[in-house]
């Protein structure tokens, strides 16, 4: 399944202060991962910490599940320190992927998460990121849609 035509550029680079809501919180909670694993803590108490100040304490353990199954599969995703003013690519796929299963575009959250797994662990992995998805949209965070709001293609 081709994944190179998937506009997660629109994303890369962005400084985090001025991304959405959920954007936003999606990548600091990725972040927040990020360095609780490097340093050997268990990261899913530091999620659900920050993201029950959104009210979205139900997307913690699923997106505690998306990025151990990225780690476990030998392929984990490279996220930037929580200092660091813009996106990195890797955590632009992630919030590409997420936008997309909530958005109801299944197919194409396939392909972005073709980009890590190959395509039986892409296929288990999809429900947690609709899960995902949903608790963020219980919690009235909605990501806006990515193939619609994507740049030209040059």
């Amino acid at each position: 399944m081709a994944s190179y035509g998937l506009p997660a550029r629109s994303w890369t680079a962005a400084p985090l202060d001025e991304l959405p809501a959920a954007e936003r919180l999606l990548a600091e909670a990725l972040r927040r991962w990020g360095c609780e694993a490097a340093r050997g803590a268990p990261p899913l108490p530091g999620l659900r910490l920050l993201l029950a100040a959104e009210n979205a304490e139900a997307a913690a353990a699923p997106l505690d599940l998306l990025l151990r199954s990225l780690a476990e599969a030998g392929q984990p995703p490279a996220l930037g320190s929580p200092l660091c003013p813009r996106l990195c690519p890797e955590e632009a796929e992630l919030l590409l992927a997420c936008a997309l299963a909530q958005r109801g575009t299944r197919g194409e959250a396939l392909a972005a998460l073709a980009r890590w797994l190959p395509p039986f662990p892409a296929y288990a992995v999809l429900p947690t990121l609709i899960r995902i998805g949903l608790a963020l949209r219980r919690a009235g965070l909605l990501f806006r849609h990515p193939l619609r709001s994507a740049p030209p293609r040059r």
